[in-house]
């Protein structure tokens, strides 16, 4: 846990604050993506409507307070005045109406679900944004922090093309951090945002980011004092236990409860291999969770037994859930009933599978089910790519058969698991979503329902018969609910003050001497 609570200690002004991660980021926004390290360095130069608690219930940030009407169709959020972006120009209604419409609901992995019910943003005034929704979104209130729904500034993007616009290598934000600048591949360096509406923040005069592909690096680095923190699980298991048995380190588990992080593989359902459902139950049996779990995450975690996560607990279920428990001899006999005899060599047939390059735990888990299918006479390669390279192969071109993400499926499934499965969400271009093209009315109709469903017993109801749907078809194969630990010098405090963690913005931590 953060110290300075408990110590009473007061905070300390100045000093360089250094993160190290890893991959590097494509870009300095996260309104259009989920990937990790966007969102979390993003955080810091743009402030979101709400932050969250523990308990992640929203808390006042650019929303001074807000107003849902009793049939959940207007969400009406009072904003704070005189909040001002970096250029100088007023923050207003019409840069959360612009960042919605045309950003969130149009080019975001999983603001296109969240907010795919909301049909207007009103603005009365300046300090005022009415959502106006076909049908109630309970789960929205869950969504408004930076890192998920980032506001960008009208003035500099309306009318342009967003994805290419060059303030998204330039960002100019709200937030406690100003850009100052990025080095591809290599730092990022921000600075202390002098007018910023909350004058006591942020503590720290500099936050600068290290991008090390090389995870044995990073945690020397943090134990040498070179950075003060690396959050998000960036280091090796067995590197995370031994720096927490260090006097001068801390573990932070806490953060992450906006996330519940998994690691799934995704099966490319038009691949003439894996469209035969047999293939898919073969490979599920084939493979080991509780080895992967014990190997490659070093028990950080559990066996993942389907797609919702065992922390969203208002959902979560394994009644009546198909289960594919390790079984070498199941996965061999279902083979040979879909067809597919062992040739030449012992080999019925070849494949690819594509690791997302983000931590060392997608490869090992890749080079694990390699080896596993060729026990079952599965010719496996796999293939590595830097980050920007497997997102256009996986989701623009889609030249792959099975990948193996790290994702969020965040505090509620509508905006962290639905993408996955809902056939709206298979868009060319759209990272971190339907990878498998995999299209289930029933699925949709079930998803659909539980976005707009107000009763708490009923929407888990959609959500349980879901996930015994999901999991009978198979598109996608859940490996491992992981757990995130953020790692940090002693002499790093306040950095986790609530369900969003690292991911945001930080503006509290402080340096003590």
């Amino acid at each position: 846990m953060s110290l300075p609570a408990a110590l009473g200690a007061a905070p300390r002004r100045g000093g360089i604050l250094t993160a190290v991660l890893w991959p590097a980021p494509q870009t300095l926004t996260a309104a259009a993506t989920t990937a990790g390290t966007e969102m979390l360095v993003s955080a810091k130069i743009f402030d979101g409507l709400c932050g969250y608690d523990f308990d992640m219930r929203p808390q006042p940030l650019l929303a001074e307070s807000w107003d849902i009407s009793a049939d959940g169709l207007r969400m009406t959020f009072n904003l704070r005045k005189g909040v001002r972006w970096h250029d100088g120009t007023p923050f207003t209604s019409k840069d959360v109406a612009f960042s919605l419409l045309k950003v969130w609901k149009v080019l975001h992995g999983r603001g296109r679900s969240t907010f795919a019910d909301v049909t207007e943003v009103q603005t009365p005034d300046d300090n005022t944004a009415v959502f106006v929704l076909k049908r109630p979104a309970p789960a929205i209130m869950k969504a408004l922090f930076s890192a998920e729904s980032q506001i960008l500034p009208a003035h500099l993007y309306d009318g342009t093309d967003i994805l290419q616009n060059p303030f998204n290598l330039k960002p100019v934000g709200t937030g406690p951090y100003k850009f100052v600048s990025f080095e591809r591949g290599d730092n990022l360096v921000l600075a202390r945002n002098e007018d910023y509406w909350d004058k006591e923040l942020p503590y720290v005069d500099r936050f600068v980011f290290r991008f090390v592909p090389d995870a044995a690096t990073r945690a020397a680095m943090l134990e040498s004092s070179q950075a003060q923190i690396v959050p998000n699980g960036l280091l090796n298991a067995p590197d995370i236990t031994r720096l927490g048995k260090l006097p001068d380190i801390e573990l932070e588990s806490r953060g992450y409860e906006h996330s519940c992080g998994m690691q799934l593989m995704d099966f490319n359902l038009d691949n003439p291999h894996l469209a035969n459902l047999k293939v898919r139950q073969a490979l599920a049996h084939a493979i080991d969770r509780n080895w992967i779990l014990r190997n490659v995450w070093s028990n950080f975690g559990k066996a993942a037994t389907g797609p919702i996560h065992v922390k969203q607990t208002d959902f979560y279920t394994t009644e009546g859930v198909p289960a594919y428990p390790y079984d070498i001899k199941k996965a061999e006999a279902l083979l040979d009933e879909a067809g597919f005899k062992r040739g030449a060599g012992g080999v019925r047939f070849t494949i690819t599978i594509d690791p997302l390059p983000y931590g060392d735990e997608p490869l090992r888990a890749a080079e694990y089910i390699r080896e596993q299918c060729r026990r079952i006479g599965i010719a496996m390669t796999v293939r590595t790519q830097d980050f920007g390279a497997f997102v256009k192969r996986v989701y623009t071109d889609r030249d792959f058969d099975i990948n193996i993400v790290s994702a969020s499926t965040t505090a509620d499934p509508t905006i962290g698991v639905q993408r996955f499965y809902w056939s709206k969400n298979f868009i060319k271009g759209v990272a971190f979503s339907n990878g498998s093209h995999y299209a289930n009315p029933a699925v949709d109709a079930l998803l659909e329902a539980a976005q707009t469903e107000l009763d708490p017993s009923k929407r888990r109801d959609l959500f349980v018969r879901f996930q015994q749907i999901a999991m009978a078809d198979l598109p996608s194969l859940p490996l491992v609910f992981n757990d995130r630990v953020t790692v940090t010098r002693k002499t790093l405090r306040d950095h986790t003050v609530g369900g969003v963690g690292p991911f945001d913005s930080q503006s509290k931590a402080w340096l003590a001497a």
